[in-house]
């Protein structure tokens, strides 16, 4: 009997093991949270805006929006590579049938809808690693996923920032 009780411990810990190593990479490893604020550089440090555009992230004559926005904004390198989470609000650009695919995560409800958008490194691109649908797009979102500064030129903005293979989940204030 006490055997078949361990036996019984040992197979309810392999279950949750293959649960854990079935988990996304990101759940693997240490997450950094950020804030808005974390991706303003402190003290004009930071990468600006058209010295990404001069490492070619983007062609020449790209970063081209019809609005006034600043664009001399720094960006932050410091959470380039690293696993992060960012709560926003989505704004899709790209689906597949009703789900989305790609979207500019921003801070505020209404950024990019109405102009100016935010300086760039108050924006970042999203592409996800499945699509996701959302109820509206005035519901917050927790963007988690692999982050870089990078130059990404969209129709509403130039975007100082991107995140890849994201996993979305609901964000609740």
């Amino acid at each position: 009997m006490a055997h078949d009780l361990t036996r019984r411990k040992c197979l309810a810990g392999a279950g949750v093991l293959s649960l854990l190593t079935a988990a996304p990479a990101w759940a693997k490893e240490s997450v950094v949270e950020l804030e808005w604020d974390d991706l303003i550089p402190g003290g004009g440090k930071g990468t600006m805006m058209e010295t990404l555009r001069q490492l070619g992230i983007v062609q020449h004559g790209q970063l081209q929006t019809p609005f006034d926005q600043e664009t001399a904004a720094a960006v932050v390198t410091d959470y380039d590579g690293k696993q992060v989470q960012l709560p926003g609000y989505p704004v899709p650009l790209e689906f597949e049938d009703t789900a989305i695919k790609a979207f500019i995560l921003v801070p505020y409800i209404g950024a990019c809808i109405h102009v100016p958008p935010p300086p760039p490194n108050q924006l970042v691109f999203v592409r996800v690693k499945e699509p996701f649908e959302i109820d509206s797009m005035w519901d917050p979102v927790y963007a988690t996923g692999i982050f870089n500064s990078s130059a990404v030129a969209t129709e509403l903005a130039e975007i100082g920032y991107a995140m890849s293979d994201a996993f979305i989940e609901p964000y609740f204030w």
